[in-house]
């Protein structure tokens, strides 16, 4: 399979690892059959990395999986046009067996979440060595020593010791690095990355991808990388395939696709994600540049009305913390008697005014989220002060803490573990009313969720549906209408839009910054993103190991960081642009 290209006045030839022709693929659905990938064509050429950027829905994952052949059968019907792999053998058209020698040995793929592909009974080492053994004429010692020299190359400390582990004893990312491990175990001719970093630290995700870009580099591997962040690709991609609905609307060199996209789809995906280099009020969204009657511009190009002017005014204090601790006890001996104290939160101190935001950013375990529960007595803090409008909580009875919650509020990371499957969109809204016995009448409860369900972009109409039949961005637009039922004055936002694709945290950020102002609320927003934290708060307090390593005014912290972790949280921070521009 050879394709042709242009370098200045020379024709060069380049060989392909893969070629897609005329991909289709149907699923059956209650409502008939839905085309999610619609008749589209592309090459992966040899020793190189080509990103398959889209927003979730868009068919990107169905392709990937087209590839691996492991389309389910029924609701999927079998993709039709060509899959043309390495010597020109049309992966569609090989059967089972042969599908299997393929299958981890020379395509080996890489999945969003690494916990839900560990096998949680069975050591980290054990599952490596599966896949050696599976593949390679090796003995039982020969692949554990691959294994063990796997680990070494992926990263993962003390190699020989961490085989051993289980899942459950890893990190997120040294988890992540086991199935790195794993997938170029058998030295693949062909990686497939399906949104590896989403789920990881943006410190964690800068290292991965380094360790992705070195390997690929060194085994002179292929690689199609999937993911709904063109920012992540910016230094990876070779070239980038861009996927709007099942449909191709446009690929090119990385360089082309950065410098000068032509379709609006592309130009929302680089605009959307909030720009280090400027302080806008809102983000573009996607929906600006698809629906705009006049072209907008894509990158760097918000007028001085757009930008945001730092607002230094002095206001009254809503949320004061003094010295907040909350220590887990560690027991041990054949006692368990407590031996240690692991210290979440380590004597915090913090202000936050009224009708202003204040950030906290730090990596997972440094603390944020312990620190945000606590402040609601979700969980009992070991010590310190918790002052709301002049009053310490932590001297509030039951029914004292039942009404200071009415006030005080929280919208979780992920939507839909926040939401009861089992109970339809009005009855999940109307609940806090009920359990606080306000509200009126069953009547006059739905006229109020559905008052806000229109504040927050959705209809009333949807009152009688159920968590599963929304997008991930829809549901948590549900969760904020939840938190806004009781009418709160304080709202924590913990990791509240990590979860979702960068077109859609746009928009929910956009729409929490509208509510603020109309509603005169104050947030914490927790978040692992500098970026996203820099765009959204007055001040930023940066958190590591369950202490304030720095706090100050959002473009201070930003422009001149103090701390060195500062510096190294801002230093993985996605550029956005190619290292070549």
């Amino acid at each position: 399979m050879i394709r042709a290209s242009r370098q200045g006045d020379e024709l060069i030839k380049e060989s392909n690892i893969l070629e897609i022709k005329n991909l289709e693929v149907d699923f059956k659905t209650d409502d008939g059959i839905n085309n999610v990938v619609k008749n589209i064509s592309f090459e992966i050429p040899k020793g190189k990395t080509v990103a398959l950027v889209g927003e979730s829905g868009s068919g990107k994952s169905v392709t990937s999986l087209s590839i691996m052949k492991l389309i389910p059968t029924p609701p999927g019907i079998p993709p039709r046009g060509q899959i043309l792999f390495d010597d020109g053998k049309d992966i569609l058209k090989l059967s089972t067996d042969e599908m299997f020698k393929i299958r981890g040995n020379e395509i080996s793929m890489i999945f969003q979440e690494p916990m839900t592909s560990l096998n949680p009974v069975f050591t980290v080492g054990s599952q490596v060595e599966e896949a050696i053994l599976l593949h390679q004429n090796v003995s039982k010692k020969e692949a554990r020593e691959k294994t063990i020299a796997l680990f070494e190359e992926v990263g993962i400390p003390e190699p020989s010791k961490r085989v051993d582990y289980y899942p459950h004893e890893l990190s997120g990312g040294q988890k992540q690095r086991v199935m790195i491990a794993m997938a170029i175990a058998c030295e693949p001719k062909l990686l497939i990355c399906d949104e590896p970093t989403t789920a990881l630290d943006v410190t964690i995700q800068k290292q991965v991808l380094e360790l992705m870009l070195k390997i690929q580099k060194e085994r002179n591997m292929s690689m199609l990388f999937i993911t709904h962040d063109l920012a992540v690709v910016a230094d990876i991609a070779d070239e980038v395939l861009v996927m709007f609905r099942g449909d191709l609307v446009e690929k090119g060199s990385k360089m082309e696709i950065f410098k000068n996209p032509q379709h609006a789809y592309t130009k929302g995906l680089l605009a959307c994600r909030p720009d280090l280099r400027q302080n806008p009020k809102r983000l573009y969204t996607v929906d600006d540049f698809l629906n705009a009657e006049t072209p907008l511009k894509h990158v760097g190009n918000l007028t001085d009305d757009e930008i945001k002017k730092p607002n230094r005014e002095q206001t009254d204090t809503i949320l004061e913390l003094k010295g907040i601790k909350k220590y887990f006890p560690i027991k041990g001996g054949i006692l368990g008697r407590v031996v240690d104290n692991f210290k979440a939160v380590d004597d915090v101190s913090l202000k936050l005014g009224k009708g202003k935001i204040l950030g906290l950013v730090g990596e997972s375990g440094c603390g944020k989220t312990t620190l945000g529960r606590s402040i609601l007595r979700l969980i009992e803090p070991t010590e310190g002060q918790i002052i709301y409008e002049g009053e310490d909580i932590m001297n509030y009875s039951d029914d004292e803490m039942r009404k200071f919650r009415r006030k005080a509020q929280i919208i979780f990371q992920d939507p839909y573990s926040s939401l009861n499957p089992r109970m339809t969109i009005g009855d999940i809204l109307t609940e806090p009313l009920v359990i606080h016995g306000i509200g009126g009448t069953k009547k006059q409860r739905y006229e109020k969720a559905s008052y806000y369900l229109d504040k927050v972009g959705l209809g009333g109409d949807h009152l009688s549906r159920y968590p599963h039949e929304f997008s991930g961005g829809q549901r948590q637009r549900i969760c904020i209408a939840r938190s806004l039922m009781l009418e709160p004055r304080f709202i924590i936002c913990d990791e509240s839009v990590s979860a979702l694709d960068v077109s859609v945290q746009a928009q929910v950020l956009n729409l929490l910054l509208d509510l603020k102002e109309e509603f005169d609320l104050s947030y914490l927003f927790i978040s692992h993103d500098l970026s996203v934290v820099k765009f959204f708060s007055d001040e930023i307090g940066v958190m590591k190991k369950g202490k304030i390593v720095e706090f100050g005014d959002a473009e201070e912290v930003y422009h001149n960081p103090q701390n060195d972790y500062t510096k190294a949280l801002l230093e993985a921070i996605p550029k956005g642009l190619p290292a070549e521009f």
